[in-house]
């Protein structure tokens, strides 16, 4: 039995709330690392680098979303076949263009800041400031990144 000062109840409603969270970041990853990959063009290095600063930032936070699941003593989803039911982000088909996989990763980061902002409500109803902390800490990092994603996309 886990006794931090959280029911049950909304021990669940946030896990559940962050499992989304967890496959909506898990893909972003994906998307992000695949980008790396195949990016291609006059940006190719600059964005190969980009990309590959941004998947490891992912990766670590994947950990981190997971980990706090447990924490509140509930299973973490792991699968593609879990994380597709969950995510709210639209696979790639195909290799885009360079610009359009800056549009696919800001929509996606952003995306990721939606899904974050869902899971507020329950963990403040639950005084849940470890889920708030870590909620917070990744919606600046995802606007932030956002933010750098769509200053590509101006044109001069």
């Amino acid at each position: 039995m886990v006794d931090i000062g959280i029911s049950e109840k909304d021990r669940k409603k946030i896990a559940e709330g962050l499992s989304r969270f967890l496959a909506d970041t898990y893909t972003l990853y994906l998307k992000t690392h695949y980008f790396h990959w195949n990016v291609t063009g006059p940006q190719f290095r600059t964005l190969h680098l980009m990309f590959e600063e941004q998947y490891n930032e992912l990766w670590t936070a994947v950990d981190q979303i997971a980990e706090r699941i447990r924490s509140l003593d509930f299973p973490a989803p792991g699968t593609y076949k879990e994380f597709s039911k969950l995510t709210s982000i639209e696979e790639t088909d195909g290799v885009p263009h360079a610009q359009d996989m800056i549009k696919a990763l800001v929509s996606g980061h952003e995306a990721v800041v939606r899904t974050a902002r869902s899971v507020f409500p329950a963990a403040e109803k639950a005084s849940d400031e470890a889920t708030a902390d870590l909620l917070t800490q990744r919606l600046q990092i995802h606007e932030k990144t956002a933010w750098m994603l769509r200053s590509l996309l101006e044109k001069p």
